[in-house]
């Protein structure tokens, strides 16, 4: 079993800049393939980005590509999500959630579908405004 816990979101201007953290206990995510995800209000939860365990593979939503990096570090057991020139409709609650594939720990095509997901985080807040 795996526990997930964000951190890093908070308030920031548009154009600026965070790095969310995700750090995991319980169980090392050597084989777990790891998804961002993120709900702003009233809308339903999306698919920003997945990691593979080994190598390193990444994955990104349309609406991310270019501005967010996913990165992990299976010895610290943390994964990262640095988000670049937020806009304000990055605004909203961003999960970290793991999906345990076994040795290499490869996302999938249908990464962004949360039901693959066997463990989530509580999520951290980002609110992009001026």
């Amino acid at each position: 079993q795996v526990q997930l816990v964000e951190s890093g979101g908070g308030l920031v201007q548009p154009g600026g800049s965070l790095r969310l953290s995700c750090a995991a206990s319980g169980n090392t995510l050597d084989h777990y393939a790891i998804g961002w995800f993120r709900q702003a209000p009233g809308k339903e939860r999306e698919g920003v980005s997945c990691i593979s365990s080994s190598p390193r593979t990444t994955y990104y939503g349309d609406s991310v590509k270019g501005r967010f990096t996913i990165s992990r570090d299976n010895a610290k057991n943390m994964v990262y999500l640095q988000m670049m020139n937020l806009r304000p409709e990055d605004t909203g609650v961003y999960y970290c959630a793991a999906d345990r594939r076994g040795p290499g720990a490869y996302c999938p095509d249908y990464w962004p579908q949360e039901t693959i997901y066997d463990y989530w985080g509580q999520g951290t807040q980002v609110t992009v405004s001026s």
